[in-house]
């Protein structure tokens, strides 16, 4: 039931972004919100024709500790691979228009180059993630909040990973197939690497999610990814004719750095509740 009204409430949205051929910041801003707040209004739906309480979601703080490591596992994991990607030469450090655009917006002219990137890295480190977190929110609501902790119910932490890897990978199709939702390589080029990724990265959602019994680890998690490679390590890449096969979401290095991550927490499965560690 989840699924289906996830699918028909996204669907609007897709059909919408796709029709809109010469979408701005606007539309992009409108639809990118939307779409990620389709989980939600499903989740919201179907407790309420299974007359299930919202509040019976994972909606618990949880331990501190593992809210403090989900904000910095993205950063880590994107730092390495971009470090690979500027060490191979898929793209270079740094982008001189874009922090000459950052220091002329901010009013930081008068600033250094090197100093402009470490202060606008911590200020947007900070201050982007409240606006990250409002649309990361969105999606972990319907995929850590209900629907993790649902299959759970019947299925192992591997299983688990999987499958709502698998489901969340999909869910992005449409705009990557369709779209403009990519870096420019062929589709299905961004869609192996995107899959890879998103699916690896489901080991530790789930992980953490299980281990602490709270979305708010997964909406750290998902709100960090989006913040650091989005707005600050894609674009202070300085790219070349390579870099639209490694980098971002839709390129080769991302995903071949959180493979390893997924194994590593794969190791740790039995840290987990008994009845879900297979």
């Amino acid at each position: 039931m989840y699924l289906f009204f996830t699918l028909i409430f996204s669907s609007v949205v897709w059909i919408l972004t796709l029709h809109a051929k010469d979408a701005g910041r606007i539309a992009n801003r409108m639809y990118g919100y939307g779409i990620m707040w389709c989980p939600t209004l499903a989740t919201v739906v179907t407790c309420l024709i299974t007359k299930r309480k919202i509040s019976s979601l994972s909606w618990k703080w949880g331990n501190s500790k593992y809210l403090a490591t989900s904000y910095f596992i993205p950063l880590l994991y994107s730092l390495v691979a971009y470090l690979i990607v500027w060490t191979v030469g898929w793209g270079e450090f740094y982008n001189k228009s874009f922090i000459t655009n950052v220091a002329h917006e901010l009013g930081w002219t008068v600033l250094p180059n090197w100093v402009v990137i470490i202060i606008f890295f911590i200020v947007n480190g900070i201050i982007g993630m409240f606006s990250s977190i409002s649309t990361a929110l969105g999606e972990e609501i319907g995929w850590r909040g209900f629907l993790v902790p649902e299959l759970s119910k019947k299925f192992n932490y591997t299983s688990v990973s999987l499958i709502v890897g698998g489901i969340w990978a999909l869910w992005h199709y449409p705009l990557l197939i369709f779209g403009t939702y990519n870096n420019g390589t062929p589709f299905w080029f961004g869609l192996i690497c995107f899959t890879f990724l998103v699916v690896s990265t489901s080991f530790i959602y789930t992980w953490y999610q299980i281990k602490s019994g709270s979305l708010w680890t997964g909406v750290m998690l998902h709100a960090s990814h989006n913040l650091f490679i989005q707005s600050f390590f894609t674009p202070i890449t300085e790219q070349n004719s390579l870099s639209p096969w490694y980098i971002d979401e839709f390129g080769a290095a991302l995903p071949f750095v959180t493979v390893f991550l997924a194994i590593y927490f794969w190791s740790k499965r039995k840290e987990l509740s008994p009845y879900i560690v297979a």
